[in-house]
This record gives structure tokens, sequence and C-alpha cells, in this order.
């Protein structure tokens, strides 16, 4: 494709550790990402998914390499540099939800507003921008209840509506769909794809290959390299050579 991405990875190595103790946990990755893409990523315990999502969410740093988020070098900033980019370009969905529990919906949506350092809204606007995320999320009626009173597909869903308060560039999933049953496990999945479906960008981490199915393309990771890279069913890629698809 040609275009600016709106992730590219250049070289990316990650290594914890030194010496004889040292993980080479990323080994030279390069990929990119276009905007409105869905892409899943799947692999082993250890296979460098959670450390490619940190290090994609700006909660880490290369030990080598370039990540670029829509064209801006994420290596070249600074922690405060990087605390606003998390809050105005990404947005974050996690496994365990990470709501406060002692907070209403309505108020756990409002957070990433709060951490603006501009303060651009009232608190008029934010109050009215998160209720129109949790009805967005299909939640209107829900906007006052703690955590403790949802149900986790709709904990998970109040998670969405957080991600998406600040309209973030890239979305990052992570096990969105862990703790859930298999409905509402299917209900958060077709949110997500209603979303990507409105243009969204969306990676995330899933061990369920029928939910990986739904994305755009599947990236399978082993050993801190893209294994394969698959998109609408047909690997284009195994071990950094073109294969026929």
């Amino acid at each position: 494709m040609t275009g600016q991405p709106l992730i590219e990875l250049q070289d990316l190595s990650k290594r914890y550790g030194i010496g004889e103790g040292e993980v080479l946990a990323l080994d030279q990755v390069n990929l990119r990402i276009e905007r409105g893409e869905f892409v899943a990523i799947m692999g082993p315990s250890g296979s460098g998914k959670s450390t490619l999502m940190n290090i994609l969410g700006c909660l880490d740093r290369p030990t080598e390499g370039t990540y670029r988020l829509d064209g801006e070098d994420v290596g070249s900033l600074d922690k405060a540099q990087l605390a606003t980019l998390r809050n105005r370009q990404l947005g974050f969905v996690f496994q365990s939800y990470n709501l406060l529990g002692r907070t209403s919906a309505l108020q756990n949506v409002m957070l990433p507003m709060l951490y603006d350092r501009d303060h651009s809204r009232t608190p008029e606007e934010r109050l009215a921008l998160a209720g129109a995320m949790l009805e967005h999320v299909g939640l209107s009626d829900r906007g006052h209840h703690h955590p403790h009173e949802l149900s986790g597909g709709q904990q998970q869903r109040v998670a969405i509506a957080r991600a998406l308060v600040n309209d973030p560039s890239l979305i990052l999933a992570d096990e969105p769909t862990g703790n859930l049953d298999s409905k509402s496990g299917l209900e958060i999945m077709a949110l997500l794809q209603a979303l990507h479906g409105a243009g969204r960008t969306i990676v995330m981490v899933t061990h369920e290959a029928d939910l990986a199915a739904r994305a755009d393309r599947i990236l399978h990771m082993r050993d801190g390299l893209v294994e394969t890279d698959v998109t609408n069913g047909s690997s284009l890629k195994k071990m950094g050579a073109e294969v026929a698809a």
C-alpha cells in the first residue's frame, strides 16, 4: 500500500534482562497497519504479543528500532508527551475491564477527559459526551450504576465507551472477551466489528481463533517474530518470506 500507515514498526526489538538472563521478547519486527484496519494478534504464551501491545500502547519502549504512530516517531517523546499521546490518540480495552469500583459507569467513561492537560471541555461537555458514549454502546440507562451492579458484558461496554470518549486514532483491545461467557463475548465482538465498520482502527490480542477470524487480518507471533500475516483467509507472509496466497 502507498501513503502513510497509522502504525509503522521498523526493525523493532525488545530485550529484558542482561547477560545469560537476557530474553529477546521482540526480534526485529517490521509491521504496517493502515488506518481503518482490524488486526488480531495471536500466539502462545511468551510469543511477544503482550510486549508488542505494550509498545503499541506507549506503555513500554523498544530496545532497538522505530515505532511511528500516525507519522510521529514515538521514541522521540518524553514521558509527559507520551502520556498526552496515550490520552488523546489511544483507547484501551482490557480483559479485566479496569473500571473504578466505587465510581459510576458515567464517571468511569469521563476519566480520560479528566486527564486532559488542556482541560479543553467544560464539566457539562464532559458529562454530555460520556452520556453519548454510553448510549453508543447501548447502556444509556446504566450511567449511574456502579461496576458491581453490571454484568461482565456491560462492564466491558463501559470500558469500550471510555476508550472511545476522546475519539482516539487507535483502539487497543487486550483479550477483550477473556472474562466473558460465549454470548457476551460475541456481543462485544459484534460491537468491535461495528466500530471497525464505522472506520475505527482496532488491534486486538486474543487466544480464540473464531473471534480472530472476524478481524480483517491475523498476525500469529512466535519467539518474538511475526510468524504469519494472514488477510482474508490467505497467508501473505510466513517467517518473513512472501508465499502464494
